[in-house]
């Protein structure tokens, strides 16, 4: 009995270390990522720099988790007034733990592929899967110039908002510009 015990102990420890075991922990930005999924009701809002407010456009989100749960695919639908009507935006993204990524391919009507790969760090530790502060940043191509982009997201139970920023970086200026922010309300599963 007591060799079976040792064999027993033995078998759970190699299958507790071994790679597989490994791919069923969850890290907390997947998990908070993948919390995300539902349909969700809000705003895309710009900033109108004549009068510096808000002026928004009525939109959609569908987000849905992989399996895999680090893969997302989110589908955002907004108005776009009567010359363009409703645009569909389809984004595929994928987190990876172990660098702290995220990589993107966006799709949309009329546009050339957006691909790329940014940091991804919550602001301070979160509190659950619905009340957090996330950051990401990446340097690509904004507005026809490199820029840095830093996307703020802040999740406090049903609502979510993300704050899209540039900087500029052939202005000589370190100087964050807000571009456009998401108010969104979760609507449902």
């Amino acid at each position: 009995m007591m060799h079976l015990k040792a064999a027993c102990a033995a078998l759970l420890a190699v299958a507790c270390t071994s790679p597989i075991a490994a791919q069923g922990k969850v890290d907390p930005i997947s998990q908070v990522l993948a919390a995300t999924a539902g349909n969700w009701t809000g705003k895309l809002q710009y900033r109108d720099y004549g009068t510096n407010q808000w002026e928004g456009l009525p939109v959609k989100i569908r987000i849905a988790v992989q399996p895999d749960g680090v893969t997302l695919v989110r589908s955002a639908a907004f108005d776009d007034g009567p010359k363009v009507g409703t645009v569909w935006i389809t984004t595929i993204s994928q987190f990876d733990p172990a660098r702290g990524s995220e990589s993107y391919a966006s799709f949309r009507k009329g546009r050339e592929l957006d691909t790329g790969t940014r940091t991804v760090a919550f602001a301070e530790p979160p509190r659950d899967q619905t009340h957090w502060t996330m950051v990401t940043l990446e340097t690509r191509i904004d507005g026809n110039s490199p820029a840095q982009v830093r996307e703020t997201t802040t999740r406090d139970g049903a609502s979510m908002i993300t704050l899209k920023e540039v900087n500029p970086l052939d202005d000589d200026k370190d100087e964050w510009l807000p571009r456009n922010r998401t108010v969104l309300v979760r609507s449902g599963r």
